[in-house]
């Protein structure tokens, strides 16, 4: 197909191909006479060398032209090449950046995982996103229920945080239904949904939407089961369903007890384990901490996994409590409930906020029964946690957000040596901060305003700064 194109008349490239070829021709010629004939004089030998040098001029000659010829050509829009608005400089910069960056896999769900990612491809593309699949509420909901498939919200979401598309077929994809039958449900989903219809399994329709949409790194979903998530309240009451668990908190004034799956030994995906096994870090969260990333622990060898890695182990915490969830939670509360589940040696660093909102914010977010999420150093220390702590705060209309663009990274240096000062974040407890390792051999510098871990929404809408 290329030679075809090469071929055509009037793109002025044969004419160098041609010329390239020859200089191949004579130069192998001049080599050859050289070392195969040792009856030549010293005359003779040196004029096939001469004839040698030609053949290397002539092929960089070749080669020069053909490339002011591919470069005119372009130029001359007979060929249009489209590259998203970025030129070859940081294409180029971005992909050597990218290649070479740490293999990261993060766990979770929900808003927060998905606005996590956006702010992690931008310095690798080795990440792999482990989704729950529990969730059983909105029109993700309905498509589990009507078609008896996984639910897609989570892993849409995702897919297009990772994706390298154009503004408007993210627009079509998160496009949601405002009429008719499909009233409230996601262009995305439908995607997702017929995808699922004509391949083999979820996890390979999974696979053929990234693929389409170009997605930078891997999603997938933590099982292929049909998990439910179950709740014990503290009153002895069962709650079976992500929706509603929060709610049912909420209305029975009850805290979360206890957390399981159904079914209890759902197999995870073989896929999933390797990348956790493979890993240089493993990130957790941000998100609902009950509903989104812990199902992802309840899963078969998920935990037996992140614990046998050699990978630094992260814990990204919220912003803000969430209702139903979190009530009244600490940073160091956050740490506890998931080494419940996933044991001690699960998480090694957080990464907290320090910033705070303006009062009117706050006080709106108090009477919805949210607050900032308290950094309490000294618990967090006697559970052997190093803290990388930064302003992550970031008010967009209204609502407290993370910066999707960010991550916390130290000044320079990989070992944190020194106490890390300033709005990129500080350090406490210990050596290498993980934001360190992960970028120390991309020769990357910080951001001009330090940053913060991930964007993720927060507020009225989901409670949780995600």
């Amino acid at each position: 197909m290329i030679m075809d194109f090469l071929m055509k008349p009037g793109i002025k490239m044969k004419r160098w191909i041609f010329l390239g070829f020859v200089g191949v021709v004579v130069l192998v010629l001049g080599v050859v006479e050289i070392f195969s004939n040792k009856d030549y004089n010293t005359t003779i030998k040196l004029l096939y060398l001469f004839l040698s040098l030609i053949g290397v001029v002539m092929m960089y000659i070749a080669f020069s032209e053909f490339v002011k010829s591919f470069i005119a050509l372009i130029n001359s829009e007979k060929v249009k090449i489209t590259i998203n608005d970025k030129n070859i400089e940081e294409l180029v910069d971005e992909k050597r950046v990218h290649v070479g960056g740490p293999k990261v896999v993060v766990i979770g769900g929900g808003t927060g995982l998905s606005t996590m990612l956006r702010g992690l491809k931008l310095y690798t593309s080795n990440i792999t996103a482990i989704v729950t699949v529990g969730d059983d509420g909105g029109g993700s909901g309905k498509l589990r229920a009507d078609l008896g498939m996984l639910p897609p919200g989570d892993i849409r979401n995702c897919i297009l945080a990772l994706a390298d598309t154009e503004p408007i077929m993210e627009d079509l994809l998160q496009y949601r239904f405002q009429e008719g039958s499909l009233k409230g449900q996601n262009f995305g989903n439908l995607f997702l949904a017929a995808m699922a219809g004509i391949s083999e399994n979820f996890e390979d329709a999974v696979q053929k939407m990234s693929s389409v949409l170009a997605v930078t790194g891997k999603v997938l979903p933590v099982t292929l089961d049909d998990m439910k998530l179950i709740a014990e309240l503290e009153n002895g009451s069962i709650v079976e369903g992500e929706s509603i668990i929060p709610d049912e908190v909420i209305k029975q004034k009850s805290k979360i007890k206890n957390l399981k799956i159904d079914p209890e030994r759902a197999k995870p995906l073989m896929d999933a384990l390797i990348a956790i096994k493979e890993a240089d870090a493993i990130v957790m969260g941000p998100g609902s901490l009950y509903t989104s990333i812990i199902p992802n622990l309840l899963v078969e060898d998920i935990v037996d996994s992140i614990n046998k890695s050699d990978a630094i182990k992260i814990y990204i915490s919220n912003v803000m409590t969430q209702p139903g969830e979190t009530d009244d939670f600490n940073v160091s509360d956050h740490i506890k409930t998931l080494m419940k589940y996933s044991g001690k040696n699960s998480i090694q660093y957080v990464i907290a906020n320090n910033g705070v909102i303006p009062q009117e914010i706050e006080e709106r977010y108090l009477s919805q029964g949210s607050k900032l999420v308290k950094l309490d150093y000294e618990n967090i220390e006697d559970l052997n946690v190093k803290v990388v702590e930064t302003d992550l705060v970031k008010i967009t209309k209204g609502y407290v957000k993370h910066d999707a663009e960010h991550f916390p990274r130290p000044a320079q240096s990989p070992v944190c040596g020194q106490q890390w000062t300033g709005h990129t974040g500080g350090c406490t407890g210990g050596p290498a901060g993980p934001a360190a390792r992960l970028t120390a051999a991309d020769g990357l510098s910080p951001p001009p305003d330090g940053g913060s871990v991930s964007g993720c929404k927060a507020g009225a809408e989901t409670g949780d700064a995600q």
